[in-house]
């Protein structure tokens, strides 16, 4: 009878988890080493710039910093938040905020998108002149600007009311010094730095295929046929970054208010954004732990915004190569 040869048992290799390797090829990890090597300085900057100053931000919210008293640093847990939410001034500095933004927000939006219209327009002559001239004011510094504004809307000596009076307006208002004028005013100024928004949307028609326009033009579609069915779904990414980035700008919104009158609020408290509110508190009563717990408060509040308008976009933004 034969013996039946064993076989050895073998035994399962333990594996040891591989070194983190760059790449398996020495391009691969030459490419790689010169990647971080480019990028190290952004991740640098945003580590020192940006998510450090955010933690401290935060970790303030629970403290008592404040560069105007000599009480030593300690931890207070809800005390800042709970004098945020009992605050009066500061919901009436959000209700300013809401209200300027509910007019200044769509005239942000459709005004640079009329203007692109205008400058992508075939007939237009000159359209290279235009989009100089509109873009010219946009790299003006900001309170030149304001200040020459100001001046233009002076109630006794600015040019917009010795025009109205020469065409046969006796009392022209208050532009700057009224409470019933001061947001169309604020909104008129906005309007001299259209340029970069001009050129976003003048960018976003010019890659609007033309072969749409053509088969619309086939099927007897009209300028504003064209317009809704054609230029507004192909823009409507475009439209959607503006209205993201209008909504962060307006709700940041006190620059302008603070070269007119020096963060006072005037006239009635109309200018006391709460972005105004946030500046005060940092830089003027050094008041830090309650800056940041505002802070902290705009930024859930934005982010809040900007989440429901994402959740809306799968309804009216379009993207080339959808199904919809």
């Amino acid at each position: 009878m034969a013996a039946i040869p064993v076989q050895p048992v073998q035994t399962a290799r333990r594996r040891w988890p591989r070194r983190f390797s760059l790449g398996r090829s020495a391009l691969a990890r030459r490419e790689a080493r010169w990647g971080l090597l480019f990028i190290g300085p952004w991740i640098i900057g945003f580590l020192a710039f940006t998510l450090l100053p955010l933690l401290a931000s935060l970790v303030f919210v629970f403290s008592n910093i404040s560069l105007s008293s000599d009480e030593t640093f300690r931890f207070v847990g809800l005390t800042n938040i709970r004098n945020m939410l009992a605050d009066r001034q500061v919901w009436e500095a959000l209700g300013v905020t809401f209200k300027f933004a509910a007019l200044n927000l769509p005239i942000a939006i459709v005004i640079p998108f009329a203007v692109a219209l205008v400058l992508n327009s075939k007939y237009l002559v000159g359209s290279t002149f235009f989009r100089t001239f509109f873009f010219m004011p946009y790299v003006i510094p900001f309170v030149s600007g304001v200040l020459a504004w100001q001046g233009m809307l002076n109630l006794e000596t600015g040019w917009v009311n010795v025009v109205l009076r020469f065409f046969g307006v006796q009392n022209p208002p208050d532009w700057l010094g009224d409470a019933a004028t001061i947001y169309p005013s604020l909104a008129f100024i906005g309007l001299w730095g259209i340029g970069a928004g001009v050129i976003v949307n003048l960018a976003g028609l010019r890659g609007v295929p033309t072969e749409l326009y053509d088969a619309a033009h086939i099927d007897g579609a009209g300028w504003w046929k064209s317009l809704r069915h054609v230029t507004l779904p192909m823009m409507s990414p475009v439209i959607f970054y503006s209205l993201i980035l209008g909504i962060v700008d307006v709700l940041q919104y006190f620059l302008v208010p603070l070269v007119l009158y020096n963060g006072s609020g005037e006239p009635g408290g109309s200018t006391l954004f709460f972005n105004l509110i946030l500046y005060k508190h940092a830089f003027a009563y050094q008041n830090f732990a309650y800056a940041a717990t505002l802070a902290w408060l705009l930024f859930l509040i934005t982010l809040g915004i900007t989440l429901i308008v994402f959740r809306t976009a799968r309804y009216w933004v379009y993207y080339r190569g959808d199904d919809r």
